[in-house]
Protein backbone atom coordinates (compact mmCIF):
# COMPACT_ATOMS: atom_id res chain seq x y z
CA UNK A 1 0.00 0.00 0.00
CA UNK A 2 1.55 3.30 -1.06
CA UNK A 3 2.30 6.11 1.37
CA UNK A 4 0.11 8.52 -0.61
CA UNK A 5 -2.85 6.12 -0.44
CA UNK A 6 -2.49 5.73 3.34
CA UNK A 7 -2.26 9.51 3.82
CA UNK A 8 -5.32 9.99 1.61
CA UNK A 9 -7.32 7.52 3.71
CA UNK A 10 -6.29 9.24 6.94
CA UNK A 11 -7.28 12.67 5.60
CA UNK A 12 -10.65 11.35 4.41
CA UNK A 13 -11.29 9.72 7.79
CA UNK A 14 -10.43 12.97 9.52
CA UNK A 15 -12.87 14.89 7.34
CA UNK A 16 -15.68 12.44 8.02
CA UNK A 17 -15.15 12.45 11.80
CA UNK A 18 -14.97 16.23 11.90
CA UNK A 19 -18.11 16.69 9.82
CA UNK A 20 -20.04 14.23 11.98
CA UNK A 21 -18.94 15.99 15.17
CA UNK A 22 -19.47 19.58 14.05
CA UNK A 23 -21.85 19.44 11.13
CA UNK A 24 -19.43 21.58 9.09
CA UNK A 25 -18.67 20.86 5.47
CA UNK A 26 -15.33 20.16 3.80
CA UNK A 27 -15.35 23.58 2.11
CA UNK A 28 -14.98 25.12 5.56
CA UNK A 29 -12.40 22.61 6.76
CA UNK A 30 -9.93 22.64 3.87
CA UNK A 31 -8.68 26.23 4.26
CA UNK A 32 -8.13 25.70 8.00
CA UNK A 33 -6.36 22.41 7.38
CA UNK A 34 -3.81 23.87 5.00
CA UNK A 35 -3.30 27.02 7.08
CA UNK A 36 -2.24 25.04 10.14
CA UNK A 37 1.44 24.71 11.03
CA UNK A 38 1.11 20.96 11.54
CA UNK A 39 -0.40 20.54 8.08
CA UNK A 40 2.40 22.52 6.50
CA UNK A 41 4.99 20.40 8.31
CA UNK A 42 3.22 17.23 7.20
CA UNK A 43 3.12 18.45 3.61
CA UNK A 44 6.84 19.27 3.68
CA UNK A 45 7.63 15.87 5.17
CA UNK A 46 5.52 14.15 2.52
CA UNK A 47 7.26 16.06 -0.26
CA UNK A 48 10.66 15.07 1.13
CA UNK A 49 9.61 11.44 1.41
CA UNK A 50 8.46 11.42 -2.20
CA UNK A 51 11.45 13.34 -3.54
CA UNK A 52 14.30 13.43 -0.99
CA UNK A 53 16.67 15.13 -3.43
CA UNK A 54 14.39 18.08 -4.26
CA UNK A 55 16.00 20.52 -1.80
CA UNK A 56 19.47 19.43 -2.81
CA UNK A 57 18.75 20.14 -6.48
CA UNK A 58 17.19 23.50 -5.64
CA UNK A 59 20.11 24.60 -3.47
CA UNK A 60 22.61 23.39 -6.04
CA UNK A 61 20.89 25.49 -8.71
CA UNK A 62 20.76 28.53 -6.41
CA UNK A 63 24.48 28.19 -5.61
CA UNK A 64 25.35 27.87 -9.30
CA UNK A 65 23.20 30.84 -10.37
CA UNK A 66 23.70 33.23 -7.44
CA UNK A 67 27.12 32.05 -6.37
CA UNK A 68 26.94 34.05 -3.13
CA UNK A 69 27.96 32.91 0.34
CA UNK A 70 24.41 32.35 1.62
CA UNK A 71 23.48 30.07 -1.29
CA UNK A 72 26.74 28.13 -1.00
CA UNK A 73 26.17 27.66 2.72
CA UNK A 74 22.65 26.28 2.18
CA UNK A 75 23.95 23.94 -0.50
CA UNK A 76 26.84 22.79 1.69
CA UNK A 77 24.49 22.10 4.62
CA UNK A 78 22.21 20.03 2.40
CA UNK A 79 25.14 18.09 0.96
CA UNK A 80 26.22 17.19 4.48
CA UNK A 81 22.67 16.10 5.36
CA UNK A 82 22.87 13.74 2.38
CA UNK A 83 26.22 12.36 3.54
CA UNK A 84 28.14 13.92 0.64
CA UNK A 85 30.84 15.26 2.92
CA UNK A 86 33.65 15.90 0.45
CA UNK A 87 31.38 18.01 -1.72
CA UNK A 88 30.10 19.85 1.34
CA UNK A 89 33.66 20.56 2.47
CA UNK A 90 34.49 21.93 -0.99
CA UNK A 91 31.49 24.27 -0.88
CA UNK A 92 32.42 25.53 2.59
CA UNK A 93 36.00 26.17 1.49
CA UNK A 94 34.77 28.14 -1.52
CA UNK A 95 32.53 30.22 0.75
CA UNK A 96 35.36 30.89 3.24
CA UNK A 97 36.95 33.63 1.16
CA UNK A 98 37.14 37.41 1.13
CA UNK A 99 35.04 39.07 3.82
CA UNK A 100 33.87 35.62 4.94
CA UNK A 101 37.32 34.06 5.23
CA UNK A 102 37.01 33.67 9.00
CA UNK A 103 33.21 33.51 9.32
CA UNK A 104 32.51 31.39 12.45
CA UNK A 105 29.29 29.82 11.19
CA UNK A 106 30.96 28.71 7.96
CA UNK A 107 33.94 27.37 9.89
CA UNK A 108 31.58 25.46 12.19
CA UNK A 109 29.81 24.01 9.16
CA UNK A 110 33.16 22.95 7.71
CA UNK A 111 34.10 21.24 10.99
CA UNK A 112 30.76 19.39 11.02
CA UNK A 113 31.38 18.17 7.48
CA UNK A 114 34.89 17.05 8.38
CA UNK A 115 33.65 15.18 11.45
CA UNK A 116 30.85 13.57 9.44
CA UNK A 117 33.46 12.36 6.95
CA UNK A 118 35.39 10.75 9.80
CA UNK A 119 38.16 13.32 10.00
CA UNK A 120 38.02 14.08 13.73
CA UNK A 121 41.50 15.63 13.76
CA UNK A 122 40.58 17.96 10.91
CA UNK A 123 37.34 18.96 12.61
CA UNK A 124 39.14 19.70 15.88
CA UNK A 125 41.81 21.71 14.06
CA UNK A 126 39.14 23.76 12.29
CA UNK A 127 37.40 24.43 15.61
CA UNK A 128 40.69 25.46 17.23
CA UNK A 129 41.20 27.92 14.38
CA UNK A 130 37.61 29.15 14.71
CA UNK A 131 38.17 29.88 18.41
CA UNK A 132 41.47 31.61 17.72
CA UNK A 133 40.02 33.86 15.02
CA UNK A 134 36.64 34.46 16.70
CA UNK A 135 37.30 34.50 20.47
CA UNK A 136 33.86 35.93 21.25
CA UNK A 137 31.92 33.28 19.32
CA UNK A 138 29.77 30.94 21.42
CA UNK A 139 28.00 27.84 20.12
CA UNK A 140 26.76 24.88 22.21
CA UNK A 141 26.67 22.82 19.00
CA UNK A 142 30.29 23.72 18.27
CA UNK A 143 31.34 23.00 21.85
CA UNK A 144 29.74 19.55 21.73
CA UNK A 145 31.35 18.85 18.37
CA UNK A 146 34.72 19.79 19.87
CA UNK A 147 34.24 17.32 22.74
CA UNK A 148 33.20 14.58 20.31
CA UNK A 149 36.22 15.26 18.10
CA UNK A 150 38.54 14.99 21.11
CA UNK A 151 36.92 11.70 22.09
CA UNK A 152 37.20 10.34 18.56
CA UNK A 153 40.88 11.30 18.50
CA UNK A 154 41.43 9.36 21.71
CA UNK A 155 42.05 12.41 23.90
CA UNK A 156 39.65 11.08 26.52
CA UNK A 157 40.86 13.16 29.46
CA UNK A 158 40.30 16.43 27.61
CA UNK A 159 37.01 15.15 26.14
CA UNK A 160 35.82 14.30 29.66
CA UNK A 161 36.55 17.86 30.81
CA UNK A 162 34.57 19.32 27.91
CA UNK A 163 31.62 16.95 28.42
CA UNK A 164 31.58 17.77 32.15
CA UNK A 165 31.00 21.44 31.37
CA UNK A 166 28.46 20.69 28.64
CA UNK A 167 26.46 18.24 30.74
CA UNK A 168 24.88 21.08 32.73
CA UNK A 169 24.88 23.82 30.11
CA UNK A 170 23.94 22.19 26.80
CA UNK A 171 20.32 22.91 25.70
CA UNK A 172 19.33 19.28 25.35
CA UNK A 173 20.10 15.82 26.74
CA UNK A 174 22.76 14.72 24.27
CA UNK A 175 25.80 16.21 26.03
CA UNK A 176 24.91 14.74 29.44
CA UNK A 177 24.29 11.32 27.90
CA UNK A 178 27.56 11.37 25.99
CA UNK A 179 29.33 12.36 29.19
CA UNK A 180 27.70 9.50 31.08
CA UNK A 181 28.53 7.05 28.29
CA UNK A 182 32.18 8.06 28.35
CA UNK A 183 32.27 7.78 32.15
CA UNK A 184 30.85 4.27 31.93
CA UNK A 185 33.31 3.30 29.20
CA UNK A 186 36.11 4.45 31.50
CA UNK A 187 34.85 2.28 34.33
CA UNK A 188 33.22 5.07 36.35
CA UNK A 189 29.82 3.37 36.46
CA UNK A 190 28.51 5.01 39.64
CA UNK A 191 29.24 8.51 38.35
CA UNK A 192 27.77 7.66 34.96
CA UNK A 193 24.55 6.52 36.62
CA UNK A 194 24.43 9.64 38.78
CA UNK A 195 24.63 11.86 35.68
CA UNK A 196 21.96 9.79 33.90
CA UNK A 197 19.69 9.81 36.94
CA UNK A 198 19.90 13.58 37.37
CA UNK A 199 19.14 14.08 33.70
CA UNK A 200 16.05 11.88 33.88
CA UNK A 201 14.82 13.59 37.05
CA UNK A 202 15.08 16.98 35.35
CA UNK A 203 13.31 15.63 32.27
CA UNK A 204 10.33 14.46 34.36
CA UNK A 205 9.48 18.04 35.30
CA UNK A 206 10.35 19.48 31.88
CA UNK A 207 7.63 20.39 29.34
CA UNK A 208 6.28 17.58 27.21
CA UNK A 209 7.72 18.99 24.01
CA UNK A 210 11.23 18.75 25.55
CA UNK A 211 10.74 15.07 26.41
CA UNK A 212 9.43 14.33 22.93
CA UNK A 213 12.32 16.15 21.25
CA UNK A 214 14.91 14.45 23.48
CA UNK A 215 13.29 11.03 23.50
CA UNK A 216 16.22 9.17 21.89
CA UNK A 217 18.74 10.56 24.39
CA UNK A 218 16.47 10.08 27.39
CA UNK A 219 16.00 6.44 26.41
CA UNK A 220 19.78 6.11 26.19
CA UNK A 221 20.06 7.58 29.71
CA UNK A 222 17.51 5.05 30.96
CA UNK A 223 19.56 2.21 29.48
CA UNK A 224 22.61 3.48 31.37
CA UNK A 225 20.69 3.06 34.63
CA UNK A 226 19.63 -0.45 33.70
CA UNK A 227 23.03 -1.56 32.43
Amino acid sequence: MSLLFIVSLLIQAGFIIHVIKTGRIVVEILPELFRSRAARRTARGLRKAMDPGADLRRYENEARVAGNVASRQRYAEELVRHGRYDEGIAQYREALTGLYEHDPNLMLGLAQAQFGKGDAAGARATLDELIRLNPGFRSPVGHLLYARALEAEGNLHKAMEEYRVLATSYPGAEAAVRYAQLLQAQGERAEAQRVARELLEQARIAPGHYRRAQRTWLEAAQRLLQG
